[in-house]
C-alpha cells in the first residue's frame, strides 16, 4: 500500500470516530435535559409555583404552565416567596422602599372634614311677584287726566298716575261740611268716618275741613316704587268701583330662578346660600339665599327651579338678565379620603390600607358624595387609617395575585 493510500484511510477513520463521539454526546445531553426539573415549576431556590397567570389578566389562575389563552405570551409562575407569601396568607403586600418610590406610591390619611356641596347652574332674573301694588278706583267715576306714564316706566312712591272724578266723593264731602256746621261733635265724627270708609285719605279730609269746599277729584298715585306693568287709565274712561287702573311691581328685590338638574336636586334646601355673577357686571358677585324650590319639573330640560331672592340696589338687576349661579356651602361633617384612593370594581368599592409594618391590605368601603377631589366614606374606614392615594391599582393587582382577602365592611374597626 502506498503512502497516499495509507493517509486517506487514516483520514476516513478519524472522521468516523468524531461523528460517533458527537452523536453520543448529543444523546447524553438530551437525556440529561429531559431529566432536569422544569424551569417554570420551580425557581433557582427551589420554591414551587403556586399557580400560573397572565400578567394582563391577573385574576385568572391556571394550574399548569403554557401559553396564555388571552395573549400571545407564556403564562408566568406565581411562587410562594413572591409578595406576601402563600395563597392563604393575609399579611398584606410588601413593597421594597426603593420600588415604592419609583412607582410613585403616595399615602394619605382618612380625616374628618366638610365636603363642599357646590353646584354650578344657570338662571334668569325675574320680577318679585310678592312685591306688587294694584291701583283701583275706590268709587265709580271717570278719568279726567292721565299723567305722562306708560307701561315699563319706573316710578317712585307717590308718583301721580291719573286724576279721577268721583261724584260719590263730592256728595259725601258736601254732607260732611253740612253736618260740621251743626257743631255737633258726635255727628261730625260719624260723617268723618264715612269719608274714610269711602277711601279718602286723612290729608284729603283735612283739606276739605280747612277750605270748606268739596273736592270730588282724586289723584291716583303709586303706593310703591317700581315699574308700571299695566296701565288702563285713559282720559274719559268711565270707571266702576274696584276697576283696576294700573299695576306696579317693586324693584327693591328680584327673583333669580335657577335651573337645577334633576339629578342634583336632592341637595337643594330652603335657606341655602347662593352667589350669582352676571356678564353685565364683570368681577362682581351678588349674594342671596334660596327662598323656594318650585314643586314642578321642566319636562323638556329635566330641571327644577330654585327661587333665589336678591337685593336690587339702585335697580341694577333687571328682569331678563342671565346669570351664572353657585349654589352650596359646607355640608355636614364626614370622613374623607382623596378620590384617587377609591377603586371602583363595578361590584364593590375598595381602598388599599397602608399599615405601620410597611404592608398593604385591601379593604372594602361604602362611598358617598364626591367633590373637590375628596370622597366621603360612609362605612369601612375610621379616622386616622391611612390609604394609598397613588399607585393603588398596582398594589390591588398584586394583592389579587397573592390571594390576599379583602377586609369586609363588617371587619372595619
Amino acid at each position: 500500500m502506498t503512502d497516499a493510500t495509507q493517509r486517506a484511510a487514516r483520514w476516513h477513520a478519524g472522521i468516523t470516530a468524531t461523528s460517533l463521539i458527537a452523536g453520543g454526546s448529543g444523546y447524553y445531553l438530551g437525556q440529561r435535559g429531559s431529566e432536569s426539573p422544569n424551569s417554570d415549576a420551580a425557581g433557582e431556590d427551589g420554591c414551587e409555583a403556586l399557580y400560573y397567570y397572565d400578567p394582563m389578566f391577573p385574576q385568572q389562575k391556571f394550574d399548569q404552565p403554557g401559553k396564555s389563552p388571552f395573549m400571545d405570551m407564556q403564562l408566568e409562575p406565581k411562587r410562594a416567596d413572591d409578595g406576601a407569601g402563600g395563597a392563604g396568607e393575609t399579611s398584606g403586600v410588601s413593597i421594597d422602599p426603593t420600588a415604592m418610590q419609583n412607582l410613585g406610591i403616595r399615602v394619605a390619611e382618612a380625616k374628618m372634614g366638610s365636603l363642599a356641596d357646590t353646584i354650578s347652574v344657570t338662571g334668569t332674573i325675574e320680577f318679585n311677584d310678592r312685591d306688587v301694588a294694584v291701583i283701583q278706583a275706590r268709587s265709580g267715576g271717570f278719568v279726567t287726566r292721565v299723567y305722562a306714564r306708560a307701561p315699563g316706566d319706573v316710578v317712585r312712591t307717590g308718583a301721580p298716575i291719573a286724576d279721577v272724578q268721583l261724584p260719590e266723593w263730592g256728595s259725601a264731602q258736601t254732607e260732611f261740611l253740612s253736618v260740621r256746621r251743626l257743631d255737633q261733635p258726635e255727628l261730625t265724627s260719624a260723617a268723618r268716618q264715612r269719608l274714610r270708609l269711602l277711601g279718602m285719605s286723612d290729608g284729603l279730609i283735612a283739606r276739605v275741613e280747612r277750605t270748606g269746599r268739596s273736592d270730588g277729584t282724586m289723584t291716583v298715585t303709586s303706593p310703591i316704587s317700581g315699574v308700571i306693568q299695566t296701565l288702563d287709565a285713559r282720559v274719559g274712561v268711565t270707571l266702576d268701583q274696584g276697576q283696576t287702573l294700573a299695576r306696579v311691581t317693586g324693584l327693591g328685590t328680584v327673583w333669580l330662578n335657577a335651573a337645577v338638574p334633576e339629578a342634583q336636586s336632592s341637595t337643594l334646601r330652603i335657606g341655602q346660600p347662593a352667589t350669582a355673577t352676571l356678564a353685565a357686571f364683570p368681577g362682581e358677585s351678588f349674594a342671596g339665599r334660596i327662598i323656594a324650590v318650585l314643586p314642578t319639573t321642566q319636562t323638556d330640560s329635566r330641571t327644577l327651579t330654585a327661587r333665589i331672592e336678591l337685593t336690587n340696589r339702585n335697580g341694577r338687576l333687571r328682569p331678563g338678565m342671565f346669570a351664572q349661579i353657585a349654589l352650596g356651602g359646607d355640608g355636614p361633617p364626614a370622613l374623607l379620603v382623596p378620590s384617587q384612593a377609591v377603586i371602583r370594581t363595578g361590584t364593590r368599592t375598595i381602598v388599599m390600607l397602608a399599615k405601620d409594618d410597611g404592608r398593604y391590605h385591601p379593604a372594602e368601603v361604602r362611598a358617598g358624595r364626591e367633590g373637590g377631589g375628596q370622597t366621603e366614606i360612609l362605612q369601612g374606614l375610621t379616622a386616622g387609617e391611612r390609604v394609598v392615594a397613588s399607585g393603588q391599582f398596582l398594589l390591588d393587582s398584586e394583592a389579587s395575585l397573592t390571594g390576599i382577602a379583602v377586609r369586609p365592611l363588617a371587619g372595619a374597626q
